[in-house]
């Protein structure tokens, strides 16, 4: 009782001048309260003592100066208990302005679902709008109020680590999947108790880093900015994201923090986004390294004339801003806009009504202990899971194999499931994460055997376990090998130069296949990998990402066919590391390689130029026809549409899903265009011998690109028009002309 008093007092004085005007105007008004100390507290955000997700500035003044006003947000503080000891302290605070609690709530919360590329492989976008939404509930409940995703950067180089937060390597696909996210996890609108604040990361082009390396420069036309680059942040805009983040690169010599065109002139210019900008960590302060400022000082002056409107973590605004002000060299109202913006958010949030709504440790048990989420992280891991290979129709296995051999250094652990970024709540154990080999167990009956040997470690040279593997395995009717990265060799600051299965692990799955038996592969990874001769030889193959908490029991429903698998992969796999960047819609050259013809042509004289595995590329234990292509014109003028139909029939013997991919091509460019890009897809579901009459609109916006003066326009000229089951698998085509 005496809290809730406390909270009633400590918010009233907000209400005499706040009842029954618009946000704007009360943001107008607390503004003009606030000293310039104060404002410049609210543009200053530290981390709390639970998790570290940076290199952590020691700050031992940090509650004293929570009291005084001088910070306005804070990450990394996790749970209703936390979060309100802090925002307790700020009602403390002349003004009482609440903070923003914000945290990485990159693929789940507590329910951890698969590792975002992984999800990106569903292409089911109403699932990931709804795990989305399951994370959004179980933070919010946690006193969250804000997490730093979705990324949305377009990567094309599996070398980055950061390739497993985000979408893969396609434009199109990657912006309807930030649409997604970003509704999942706002919710119908900002202030509902089970909602957060997105925030569309990074801005803009990390996902090209040189060399696949982390927090490198990147370099490129504008024309490929805009055209690869932006669209996915532009959805985000579209999808009503709260927030931005800016990203630690460099782009064509400009740090991203320090970047007005990207920031004023395209996001709060061209695009007119209301939220604010945060750095990312430290990023302010890293532009001395970068050699683009001489000091924090110039750092500060540089990041918020350009348009970061929140210093985390680097201590440039905290220290700077003011006496920038008084020289002169920053405007108390460059000032006053980026508080504003922060301002608008608290308010949206209700946190001026009341600043611990979001801290009710009663609402925070219920939502974590929700069964249904967990059953929401299983389907979405099913659906996250390629099956690259069934040659011989291992899979699904029948329930009623007698011994089964579960062999790998992935199979009993459980923490490794949840892939990189998972939140590491205090107080809760791992016990709720269900390992693969718990997956097989609870999915097998009492006449099945599940058999068991380690083989080797993720990245040991040693061989001494294989015996044991061998015998385990020639015991077994069928063998199950789980192999892969370790969890945390993707993931921020976690750029690999060899994309090999690490170890031995190959090894152990040659020694499996001598025994003759059906031998059934699982790979675990955060990014695409290269496993040649796996690939080769092995004749059953899942490719199993990082699944999340419900992992073993996704992984079983798929292997038994209770699930029968649907994924896509959102990204091309490499035959070698020397192809990279390697991608679906790149353009042709002078002298294509047709037919692996090198003779003077843009190929490799030791290696294909395609990729191991292709964009789209994913099996199914049924199989999908395609017939009776339509297009209802086959001439249109830019105002017009065409209407394309088809019909999809399941051949096979167990029902399925498809997505069925709609690729274009322009002939002729006033600019180069690719050689085939994806503009459209819907994943349907089909009984065993079912047909479904499927249709895509063609429209100018698909037929639009950015030119050399950047206009997003059309060219009248004829198309090809590709309808298949991924980029390399073309079923239906046809051509139609734009006109004049």
């Amino acid at each position: 009782m005496k809290k809730i008093l406390i909270g009633v007092l400590l918010t009233a004085s907000f209400l005499s001048y706040s009842q029954g005007k618009s946000i704007d105007q009360k943001v107008e008004e607390l503004l003009q309260k606030m000293t310039l100390e104060e404002k410049i507290g609210q543009l200053n955000q530290y981390t709390g003592d639970n998790t570290v997700t940076g290199p952590l500035t020691i700050n031992p003044n940090k509650q004293q100066e929570i009291k005084e006003g001088k910070i306005g947000s804070m990450l990394n503080v996790i749970g209703a208990k936390y979060t309100r000891q802090y925002q307790e302290l700020a009602m403390q605070s002349r003004l009482k302005i609440p903070l923003l609690f914000g945290l990485d709530v990159i693929h789940g919360h507590k329910t951890t679902f698969p590792i975002p590329l992984a999800e990106a492989a569903s292409w089911d976008l109403s699932a990931m709008e709804l795990s989305a939404r399951v994370a959004a509930t179980e933070a919010a409940a946690s006193g969250i109020h804000w997490t730093f995703a979705p990324m949305v950067d377009v990567s094309r180089d599996p070398r980055w680590g950061r390739v497993m937060e985000g979408a893969g390597e396609d434009t199109y696909l990657g912006s309807r999947i930030a649409f997604a996210r970003v509704k999942g996890f706002q919710g119908t609108k900002l202030g509902d108790l089970n909602s957060v604040m997105a925030c569309a990361k990074h801005f803009v082009a990390y996902g090209a880093a040189v060399g696949g390396r982390d927090y490198n420069s990147v370099d490129m036309s504008d024309r490929m900015l805009w055209e690869t680059y932006l669209p996915p942040f532009k959805a985000s805009v579209d999808a009503g994201v709260a927030t931005f983040m800016n990203s630690f690169n460099d782009l064509n010599g400009i740090p991203a923090t320090a970047n007005r065109y990207i920031q004023r002139d395209i996001l709060k210019g061209k695009w007119n986004f209301q939220g604010f900008v945060v750095s990312d960590w430290g990023s302010i302060g890293e532009m001395i390294a970068h050699g683009y400022c001489k000091d924090s000082k110039e750092a500060a002056e540089k990041a918020i004339l350009a348009g970061s409107d929140m210093d985390m973590e680097s201590n440039a605004y905290r220290f700077n801003l003011a006496q920038l002000v008084a020289e002169n060299k920053v405007p108390v109202s460059v000032i006053d806009e980026a508080v504003k913006r922060i301002l608008r958010k608290k308010f949206e949030l209700g946190l001026f009504d009341d600043p611990f709504r979001y801290c009710n440790p009663e609402r925070q048990n219920k939502a974590l202990n929700n069964p249904e989420n967990a059953k929401i992280a299983r389907e979405v891991a099913a659906k996250s899971i390629v099956l690259l290979k069934n040659e011989q129709k291992v899979l699904p296995l029948s329930k009623e194999i007698k011994t089964i051999a579960f062999i790998g250094p992935m199979v009993k652990p459980k923490r490794i499931n949840h892939g990189f970024w998972a939140v590491d709540l205090k107080d809760v154990d791992s016990t709720y994460i269900v390992s693969q080999w718990e997956g097989l167990q609870n999915k097998i009956g009492k006449k099945t055997k599940l058999l068991y040997a380690r083989g080797c470690g993720v990245e040991d040279m040693s061989k001494a376990g294989f015996e044991e593997a061998m015998q385990v395995a020639n015991q077994a009717d069928v063998v199950v090998v789980s192999i892969g990265e370790r969890w945390n060799m993707s993931g921020e600051a976690k750029s690999r130069s060899n994309l090999s299965i690490p170890g031995v692990q190959e090894d152990l799955v040659k020694e499996l296949q001598k025994t003759g038996k059906p031998v059934v592969v699982l790979i675990n990874a955060g990014r695409p990998l290269i496993f040649n001769w796996t690939a080769d030889n092995m004749p059953t193959i899942l490719y199993t990402w990082w699944l999340g908490s419900e992992a073993g029991n996704a992984i079983a429903d798929v292997l038994f066919g209770d699930y029968n698998p649907s994924g896509k992969l959102p990204m091309s796999f490499p035959r070698e590391e020397g192809q990279i960047p390697i991608y679906y819609n790149h353009f042709n050259t002078g002298r294509p390689s047709i037919n692996e013809d090198k003779v003077y042509k843009s190929a490799y004289i030791d290696l294909p130029n395609s990729p191991k595995f292709p964009f789209g590329y994913g099996l199914s234990y049924s199989h999908f026809t395609y017939s009776d292509l339509k297009l209802s014109k086959k001439k249109i003028k830019s105002n017009e549409t065409i209407e394309v139909t088809l019909n999809i029939t399941n051949t096979g013997s167990f029902a399925g899903e498809e997505v069925v991919q709609l690729y274009l091509r322009d002939q002729v460019g006033s600019v180069v265009r690719p050689i085939i890009e994806l503009k459209d897809f819907q994943k349907i579901k089909l009984a065993k011998g079912e047909t479904k009459t499927i249709s895509f609109t063609i429209d100018n916006e698909k037929l639009s690109f950015y030119n050399s003066a950047l206009e997003f326009a059309s060219e009248p000229g004829s198309f090809d028009l590709m309808i298949g089951s991924s980029s390399a698998d073309i079923r239906l085509s046809d051509t139609f002309e734009l006109i004049p």
